[in-house]
């Protein structure tokens, strides 16, 4: 349950799939974006949480590829959250940038660029037993969502 310590070419997959929408959003925010109104203590729980999850991916082995089994089926729904993430990223790219399309629900999943990924890295612990992620997971979780859900009921507020 601890980890096994090694690379993991699958826990670097579900990084790139996380960081390049990312990157590609920062330039340009979206119309309306503010970050000014975050509560300190949840962007400090997002912190600590994405230093956690990224060094958990990269550095325990436990998240690569096994043979098959009932087990198998966390990483597969873990993946398919990661791929719902994409296409979350994907619709919103493709429209107007803006701060209303960001918080968007996707087929019914509330604020889906900040819940789907926490889901995907939580399964990815549960699939490669790694407390250390799961933990992880959670206190981004907490973090994230926190966040994304204030500017979110912030918006409600303002139209």
């Amino acid at each position: 349950m601890l980890g096994h310590l090694g690379f993991s070419y699958v826990g670097l997959a579900y990084l790139v799939m996380l960081f390049t929408p990312n990157i590609l959003w920062a330039r340009p925010l979206p119309a309306g974006y503010d970050s000014a109104g975050e509560r300190r203590a949840l962007v400090a729980l997002e912190r600590i949480g994405q230093v956690g999850c990224t060094a958990c991916a990269l550095c325990f082995a436990d998240f690569n590829l096994k043979p098959l089994s009932p087990w198998s089926a966390w990483l597969g729904v873990s993946f398919a959250l990661m791929l719902l993430y994409e296409a979350a990223w994907i619709r919103y790219f493709r429209g107007p940038r803006t701060v209303a399309r960001f918080y968007a629900p996707l087929w019914g999943i509330p604020l889906p660029l900040a819940t789907l990924p926490v889901a995907a890295f939580l399964l990815l612990g549960i699939y490669g037993r790694v407390i250390w992620m799961i933990i992880a997971s959670v206190v981004l979780g907490v973090g994230h969502i926190g966040i994304h859900a204030g500017h979110a009921r912030a918006l409600k507020k303002d139209t």
